[in-house]
């Protein structure tokens, strides 16, 4: 029965199989998760971040387990542009689903750098900016919490890549929605809401923090709430595509970040308790859609009554399905 419903859809000039693809951070490069399920069945994934030369990441420990979640400061270790499209891409090229890079710099030099670099790289069919990291050359401020900054940086970058272009932005600053405009006007395709929320953890016996950075990004299902929030407040600000982030467990908590405004969803944290769960909850959301008398998974987005937009907005914004856009599992515009 659950077959039947078609998932397809082009989100922010990305062709789709379906709505679920792997968080950056949680899926390495693809290929680890191979053992345990047919990658090919993703809507796409992203890729670890990537920058222009390897990175070694922080000191352990660098992870720990939260209630109802973790934290991690991994320090965006990685293996550099050069490895990564030697060794990694030509494997992931024939993978059969779409290949997002997220990507980040220490400079907005290093970041327009690495656009250029994966515009010109085959087998990409997305970028994914990390904003979230500190700008050396502003004391290191964190280049998504300030506006100009965040305007500067986007700009420069969709200025030398033609394909497309998401940001991921970070949830800590005070409207998210000022930012999600920023990212609109300065040609972003669309949005990745939301990167981790700053957290903390302290061991009550040794008295110093549990991570050796001290602070590190909360992720998993205690976030969820947040992230559906911050979707919402976006949909409601911008016309671009949003990818929703944050604590996804299910199928129904895909549902969820739909109907607050995202056009796609990526699965994160429950990937290190499930390896399986991304092939897992494409098989459950058929299901669910079907249940909830949806013709097409694209019929359960932005048509919340807590301010979803209409179908057309949703066509308009780059997100199309087989459904021809976001008609609405609920109903049309509740938008006054």
């Amino acid at each position: 029965m659950s077959k039947n419903i078609d998932l397809s859809s082009t989100v922010a000039g990305i062709e789709l199989k379906n709505p679920v693809l792997a968080a950056s951070g949680t899926f390495g490069y693809g290929l680890l998760y191979e053992k345990f399920f047919d990658v090919s069945v993703l809507g796409g994934f992203v890729t670890k971040g990537l920058s222009l030369k390897p990175k070694a990441g922080n000191p352990a420990p660098r992870i720990c387990e939260t209630p109802s979640g973790m934290l991690n400061a991994i320090g965006l270790q990685n293996i550099g542009f050069d490895k990564f499209a030697g060794q990694k891409l030509p494997k992931l090229s024939k993978i059969g689903t779409s290949v997002i890079v997220n990507f980040f710099g220490d400079t907005i030099d290093e970041y327009v750098a690495m656009a250029e670099r994966l515009d010109d790289t085959a087998g990409v069919h997305g970028l994914e900016m990390n904003i979230s990291c500190p700008n050396v050359e502003k004391g290191g401020a964190a280049f998504g919490k300030d506006l100009k900054t965040t305007e500067k940086v986007v700009s420069a970058c969709r200025g030398v890549t033609s394909k497309p272009l998401i940001v991921k932005l970070t949830p800590d600053v005070a409207d998210i929605a000022e930012f999600a405009r920023v990212c609109e006007a300065n040609g972003a395709d669309g949005i990745s809401v939301i990167n981790t929320v700053p957290g903390m953890a302290i061991d009550i016996r040794s008295r110093k923090p549990v991570l050796a950075n001290i602070t590190g990004g909360l992720s998993g299902p205690a976030i969820k709430p947040i992230a559906v929030r911050m979707v919402w407040r976006c949909y409601e600000a911008v016309d671009i595509p949003i990818f929703g982030i944050g604590g996804i467990a299910c199928a129904e908590d895909i549902v969820e970040f739909m109907l607050a405004g995202a056009s796609a969803v990526q699965i994160g944290t429950m990937n290190f308790v499930d390896p399986s769960i991304c092939a897992r909850l494409i098989d459950d959301l058929k299901i669910l859609l079907k249940e909830l008398g949806a013709n097409e998974a694209y019929e359960a987005g932005g048509a919340t009554e807590a301010g979803g937009a209409n179908g057309a907005k949703m066509t308009n914004a780059g997100a199309t399905g087989a459904a021809d856009g976001y008609k609405g599992l609920i109903g049309a515009a509740h938008r006054t």
